[in-house]
């Protein structure tokens, strides 16, 4: 826990945990305001069809960027002082990501009726939805390149404000929309929102406005999409892929449980993205950096450890008090129509418990860039999360199948990261090291 709190102290990025945090908060109440919103004027119906295209959104968001972001803000940071290397980087994610995004758009554009027949089964026609989305997706590509040099150039304080009133404003309007469309308010906000906050990013772009002349196609480099390329794909697999799951096994708890238990199984999924929250942001502001910085087994052995020791603990009285407490939260957070999300609570906790035990020692796969072990994991979670999930769905003939293939899936893959961090866990070689 030392180590843990000196980095805080040293770490530039870190300084600005107050802010962090506060970001942090505002997307939990941003989360819950909206959940309130759905429950009172749509119902489990609706929730369970903005839950589809959520994930659509989401999944098609990271083909258009070509999951670029992280690796952009590492190489930004890394030659940000040598303009002719920022020129070629700066431009080739650009230019990229820019292709991309207009051959994503097109393509939702003209098969907005077959994607609204794929993510909204036997229900009603939301294609105009899809097409509103592809006119709004380059805004938001334009906001993460943005992003990526504010984050580049260290300039956390002003990303982190933007997100903040990103977030304030997204709410604002997803409030109003379903107040006066109801499920049609709702659907069109969640595929505006991202493209929103590009209104409150201008600010930033403007204050990096000298970096613009570095942008030229003549300043494109093969060499550095290649490179940039390879560190992207393990991002934009798992960015890709769990949607297009979670899409999958909703879909499924339709068409054979039905749609309100669809949208009971989406609130749980709701309520565990909130409290998971602030576990993933520690992880990613700790752990993927720290993991980056040390070669020693030993090291690496220590720090797994010690996470466990200092933030596990709190996590499981977290997840005690959340389970006693559930009817409390279903209530808050939705209302009396989602009782029902009550029963899905234990093994939905139990998953995300051994979820984040298994999720520290796999930020190893990106800190260390091993590509086919992370792949081939995430492949066979992927996999079996959907398989186990029809298989018990068909057995208890109910929703609750789904978050018991949540535990069973996560139990499995967790089974597979400790045979492959065994040696380095528990090994003699962790001993020697």
């Amino acid at each position: 826990m030392k180590k843990l709190l000196d980095y805080i102290n040293k770490n530039v990025l870190v300084k600005v945990t107050s802010l962090q945090a506060t970001s942090v908060l505002i997307k939990i109440i941003a989360g819950i305001l909206t959940s309130k919103a759905i429950a009172i004027f749509i119902g489990p119906t609706g929730l369970a069809l903005i839950g589809n295209l959520r994930n659509f959104v989401s999944s098609f968001q990271s083909i258009a960027t070509l999951g670029f972001y992280n690796g952009a803000v590492k190489y930004i940071s890394d030659v940000k002082d040598d303009v002719v290397a920022l020129g070629k980087t700066i431009s080739t994610i650009f230019y990229t990501g820019f292709i991309a995004t207009i051959l994503v758009s097109f393509i939702c554009y003209f098969n907005a009726h077959a994607i609204n027949n794929i993510i909204f089964p036997v229900y009603n026609n939301y294609a105009y939805v899809i097409k509103i989305f592809a006119i709004v997706l380059p805004f938001y590509a334009l906001n993460m390149f943005s992003f990526s040099i504010m984050n580049g150039f260290s300039k956390y304080k002003i990303l982190i404000i933007i997100n903040i009133i990103g977030q304030i404003l997204s709410v604002s309007v997803a409030l109003l929309l379903i107040y006066q469309n109801k499920i049609d308010g709702a659907l069109i906000s969640v595929v505006i929102a991202e493209s929103l906050i590009f209104l409150i990013t201008l600010v930033g772009i403007i204050n990096r406005r000298t970096l613009v002349p570095l942008i030229k196609v003549g300043h494109i480099s093969f060499g550095f999409f290649k490179k940039i390329s390879s560190y992207s794909a393990m991002a934009i697999f798992a960015a890709i892929i769990m949607p297009l799951v979670a899409i999958a096994i909703r879909s499924y708890i339709i068409e054979n449980v039905g749609y309100k238990d669809a949208g009971f199984w989406e609130a749980m999924t709701r309520i565990s993205h909130y409290y998971l929250m602030s576990a993933t942001s520690l992880m990613a502001l700790y752990i993927l950096p720290r993991f980056s910085e040390i070669d020693d087994v030993k090291e690496f052995r220590k720090e797994v450890f010690s996470f466990y020791k200092t933030v596990v603990p709190f996590m499981v009285v977290g997840l005690v008090l959340m389970y006693f407490l559930r009817s409390v939260i279903v209530s808050f957070i939705f209302s009396s129509e989602f009782k029902p999300v009550e029963e899905l609570f234990l093994w939905q906790l139990l998953g995300d418990f051994v979820k984040v035990l298994s999720t520290v020692i796999a930020y190893q796969f990106l800190a260390k860039k091993m590509f086919w072990h992370y792949m081939l994991t995430e492949a066979f979670l992927v996999v079996i999360l959907y398989t186990t999930s029809v298989y018990f769905i068909d057995l208890y003939d109910h929703v609750k199948g789904a978050v018991i293939a949540h535990f069973v899936s996560y139990v499995m893959y967790y089974c597979i990261i400790l045979l492959i961090f065994g040696s380095s866990l528990f090994g003699v070689d962790a001993e020697k090291a």
